[in-house]
């Protein structure tokens, strides 16, 4: 066998471990890359005592003649995929040694094998006794896949190795198993399937310290150069090489070793008990190891608190009551009484944004004699209401709207905001089309009356959703039947631009245009 078929043979093994692992479903709500992460890689070491079974095997657990006690040592990489599931990759190395006086007199001789595959694991531990009961403990049951390489030789008994009956290190070898070059000799390649068990503890955060059984069945009878064939002469050694089954089984070599495990990972960390005996994870110490640990111990019970609890929790947490001022308005001048400085204002005030009354024709004429437009603003608002299910403006608030005409022509830093509402008569929305006719007729009114800028209006309409006061009394029903007025400095974010501006050349050409006249009022 060529050397580029080993490394072909292991890149598989190592493809197919990742794929395993890249496959694995994580538990919901508890990942093992989640929120509250787990470690899961270990790496075993085993130092083990080894065992041949096979023709050339006088007794099946003492020595037989010609026969001394043989080792291996074992290394594992190994992959916890859940709590109860989990993949390894193994590499073996040792030797293997064999003897029979009974038809073969012959003993052989297989120093440094070498074997890797990969096991599939599953911890019955948690299925029998489940995760709390015996927690500390890990009990594995595995089977697995790889390839085995050994270079055999049999010798006459008596002859202290002297007299060499036969080794697979033969050309017809190299032809009937392929050969793996290694210092020059020649190694015969079989398939292995090894079958096992494992218990290991808890010693440390870090450490685990176990005992591994293993019996590795080979896909061949040739592991001891040997092959059953009855009677009174042993088999004709020639033939050794062809594809020919005596009566007796399969090779196998079995092991019993001491398993020392290193839990990979960040943090590591191991589950205490409680003072009442209750085992205990706490990921905010650490992390734990999948192997002795149930990602559902790391999500801590959902918290019922008891009626008085919650009765405590939502007083703590109640905000803190609203002052009823900040909804009523009882003066009827669209100023809260909780800012209002004036609460008597008498209906149809103009007031500022406090609440005061202002005289606004004196405030306009005080303007116009000086001739100069403020850069301020002063917040003031005005009512003007409507008859039952009208749109028409009356003739008493046509003189207040006349005065925000003049107000805005002079102060052009300055924008209205104009506010419709209804009373509750009719339904929601036939009220919000009303109370948009409405501030429509007002915005019309202020246009048609000379207002040079109307894109410094801004129209507002609620319908009945908010009443300045009873809908159950006339006088109630009179008072919200209203539109508001409100004049506020303009706002940085709005185009200074007068409606239906153009760019550009047509810009220039209409600023060269005479101003339109006013329309007599």
């Amino acid at each position: 066998m060529k050397k580029v078929n080993f490394l072909s043979t292991l890149l598989i093994v190592s493809f197919a471990l990742t794929k395993i692992n890249a496959q694995a479903p994580a538990p919901k709500r508890a990942g093992y890359e989640g929120p509250n992460k787990l470690n899961t890689w270990a790496l075993t070491i085993t130092p083990a005592l080894t065992q041949f079974y096979g023709d050339l095997r006088q007794h099946d657990f003492k020595l037989g003649p010609e026969e001394h006690l043989t080792g291996g040592l074992g290394l594992g990489l190994h992959k916890q995929v859940s709590p109860i599931f989990g993949a390894s990759l193994n590499f073996w190395t040792g030797n293997l040694n064999g003897s029979k006086q009974r038809i073969y007199n012959a003993h052989f001789e297989s120093k440094g094998f070498l074997q890797t595959s990969i096991n599939a694991h599953a911890n019955l531990k948690p299925i029998l006794f489940g995760y709390d009961k015996l927690k500390r403990w890990k009990w594995d049951v595995y089977v697995g896949y790889g390839y085995m390489w050994f270079n055999s030789k049999v010798y006459r008994m008596g002859t202290n190795n002297g007299t060499l009956l036969i080794s697979s290190n033969t050309n017809r070898s190299s032809k009937t198993a392929g050969e793996w070059e290694r210092d020059g000799s020649t190694y015969t390649r079989e398939i292995v399937v090894p079958i096992g068990s494992s218990i290991h503890f808890e010693v440390s955060p870090r450490i685990d310290i176990g005992l591994d059984f293993t019996l590795n069945h080979v896909n061949s009878e040739k592991l001891d150069v040997t092959y059953g064939g009855g009677g009174a002469e042993q088999y004709p050694r020639q033939d050794i090489w062809l594809f020919r089954k005596g009566d007796s089984k399969q090779d196998k070599w079995g092991s019993v070793g001491l398993a020392i495990t290193y839990k990979m990972g960040k943090s590591a960390v191991m589950a205490k008990k409680d003072a009442k005996g209750n085992w205990v994870h706490d990921p905010a110490k650490g992390r734990y190891h999948l192997r002795y640990t149930n990602p559902l111990a790391l999500i801590p019970p959902p918290y019922n608190p008891t009626m008085k609890e919650a009765d405590s929790i939502a007083k703590a947490n109640m905000p803190k009551p609203v002052d009823p001022r900040l909804f009523t308005d009882s003066d009827g001048d669209g100023v809260a009484d909780l800012f209002d400085k004036e609460p008597s204002t008498p209906a149809n005030s103009i007031v500022s944004g406090g609440g005061v009354a202002m005289d606004l024709d004196k405030y306009i004429k005080d303007i116009i004699a000086r001739n100069l437009p403020k850069e301020e603003c002063e917040a003031m608002f005005g009512n003007i209401e409507f008859d039952t299910d009208k749109a028409i403006v009356k003739d008493p608030s046509q003189q207040i709207l006349r005065q925000v005409i003049d107000l805005l022509n002079l102060r052009p830093n300055c924008r209205a905001i104009i506010v419709g509402h209804t009373d509750a008569r009719a339904s929601d929305n036939y009220n919000v089309q009303l109370s948009k006719r409405r501030v429509e007729a007002a915005k019309r009114y202020l246009i048609r009356n000379g207002l040079q800028d109307p894109s410094r209006i801004t129209l507002e309409y609620y319908g009945e959703l908010r009443p300045l006061a009873d809908n159950k009394s006339v006088e109630g029903m009179s008072r919200n039947r209203r539109v508001e007025i409100r004049i506020l400095p303009m706002n940085d974010l709005r185009s200074t631009y007068p409606a239906g501006f153009r760019t550009g050349k047509k810009k220039e050409q209409e600023a060269t245009k005479p101003a339109r006249e006013k329309r007599q009022r």
